[in-house]
């Protein structure tokens, strides 16, 4: 079977204990991993690994393709051979969580270093002979993704809306001339996601071998500040000079009376129907070759969208608009089969979201911190089918304790009639009550396993500055919680 009951954490691998200022893929992540396999933990969920900008939201990233280089391990950089430890002496002193300005300053430079390293002996290491062939394996993406990055660095970092015009255009002899100027600079780029996807796929064979499958998290939109609107600007409703015209967004929801404005430039389904959904394909292809299942975020949006104006000062004034439905996930499914999809189906959910999801046999997803209202409520458990995937929350929600301490009064009162506990392990008691559903998935952030509070959000829609710096400390994730997940994970045959 494709889903079989299973328990699952929540950790996106920045939030890795580590001495490199940012969790990464080095002998942290192993044991990690060792940990849920000791456990009986089947499943780790990330959020997306892509190259991240302003903000350092996963979901706004440089490419829907890229991999970030922050995540890529400076000690197995040195096990390679392409960093002595001395040249890592010159790092910063870290804080608690992650300080994306210090990381930005700091480990850009140390990968030009290996990137130096290696291009002195690059004809003679063996060790890097599949360089050559995962750049024309990824020709597809990498060569504008490199490209991209390169100029952007010589602009200081600056949107590619505002790159001098035969830039911005992608003027061919303007290109040629850049890519024969900074040549080095381009080859840098490409050789930092090869080591990034080098790095990544032998921890996913290492977690597979330990009998851990992972969730990775596909974002439905990408950053207008990307690649691949740069280099396909036709796939989406963007004007002449290259400025969106409508943006993404949600209507006023649970986590704002205003909406929320993404800004994401929405797509021409139109004409991604005439090529059947090429550009679509093959970022799902890449997915089923990272992951064994990934999250689509804001599922919804296949069924219908918000549609806000661009220049609009909030998403109040947008409207929904009619998205490409069971005809996108047919042309998928016509060329890549059965996908492990799980569907992102929160926030105002109509029918034909409904109607699509179960048409596909998705599962959606149930939060538990939602659903303390009325015994009608969807999110409580007894109302849950086999197919879905419970969270005690998700990266957008607070913690479990953030939650109960700053919830209502009334919720508070249901949810003690509801759980039927008069102790305050809240955590514990919502892991429990998801762990024993009929939900096929139990996923808990590993802040909520460790009962944390507030403090320790990961985010909070909506909002910028602070978040997605979350970091577990060394030692955190101990033998004891180990032996409470393995407990719960037999108690409940997950």
């Amino acid at each position: 079977m494709l889903f079989e009951r299973s328990s699952g954490v929540l950790l996106h691998p920045t939030s890795l204990p580590g001495k490199f200022g940012i969790g990464d893929f080095g002998s942290e992540a192993f044991t990690f991993i060792d940990q849920l396999a000791e456990s009986g933990t089947k499943l780790w969920q990330v959020l997306p690994l892509g190259p991240t900008g302003y903000g350092d939201s996963p979901y706004q990233c440089f490419s829907a393709f890229a991999g970030n280089p922050y995540l890529i391990s400076p000690e197995i950089l040195i096990d390679w051979m392409l960093l002595n430890p001395e040249e890592i002496a010159d790092m910063p002193s870290w804080g608690e969580r992650v300080d994306y300005g210090a990381i930005f300053g700091w480990k850009p430079k140390l990968l030009r270093k290996a990137y130096a390293n290696f291009s002195v002996r690059r004809d003679n290491d063996k060790n890097f002979h599949d360089y050559p062939n995962f750049q024309i394996e990824n020709a597809a993406w990498l060569d504008d993704y490199a490209l991209f990055m390169a100029i952007k660095d010589e602009n200081h970092g600056a949107g590619w809306v505002d790159w001098d015009q035969g830039l911005r255009d992608r003027d061919p002899q303007t290109l040629a001339e850049f890519r024969a100027a900074y040549a080095e600079r381009i080859e840098e780029q490409k050789f930092f996601q090869y080591l990034f996807f080098k790095q990544w796929r032998a921890l996913k064979n290492y977690a597979n071998s330990r009998g851990v499958r992972i969730i990775g998290d596909l974002p439905i939109f990408v950053a207008y500040d990307s690649a691949d609107v740069w280099a396909a600007p036709e796939l989406f409703h963007l004007d002449p000079s290259g400025k969106p015209t409508v943006v993404a967004g949600v209507p006023p929801d649970y986590f704002s009376e205003t909406g929320q404005l993404w800004g994401n430039p929405l797509y021409k389904w139109k004409v991604h129907a005439k090529t059947e959904y090429g550009w679509w394909k093959r970022r799902v292809k890449s997915y089923l070759s990272l992951f064994d299942f990934f999250r689509i975020d804001h599922f919804r949006g296949f069924a219908g969208y918000w549609e806000v104006p661009f220049g609009e000062p909030t998403a109040v004034n947008g409207c929904w608009v009619k998205g490409p439905g069971a005809s996108f996930f047919h042309s998928l499914q016509k060329e890549l089969e059965k996908l492990p999809i799980i569907a992102e189906d929160l926030g105002e959910i109509t029918p034909d979201v409904i109607k699509l999801r179960d048409q596909f046999g998705y599962p959606g997803m149930k939060i538990l911190q939602f659903a303390f209202s009325s015994p009608e409520n969807p999110f409580l458990p007894h109302n849950y089918s086999q197919n879905c995937v419970a969270y005690t929350g998700s990266h957008d929600n607070d913690t479990c304790w953030g939650w109960y301490l700053s919830t209502s009064n009334e919720m508070k009162t249901f949810y003690h009639a509801y759980m039927n506990r008069d102790n305050l392990d809240v955590p514990g008691d919502m892991l429990t009550e998801i762990w024993k559903s009929v939900a096929v998935f139990a996923i808990a952030p590993m802040q909520d396993l460790l009962g944390l509070g507030q403090e320790s959000r990961m985010n909070f829609p909506g909002k910028t500055g602070g978040y997605w710096s979350w970091r577990m400390e060394d030692g955190q994730f101990g033998q004891q919680l180990v032996e409470k997940l393995k407990n719960m994970n037999y108690l409940y045959s997950r």
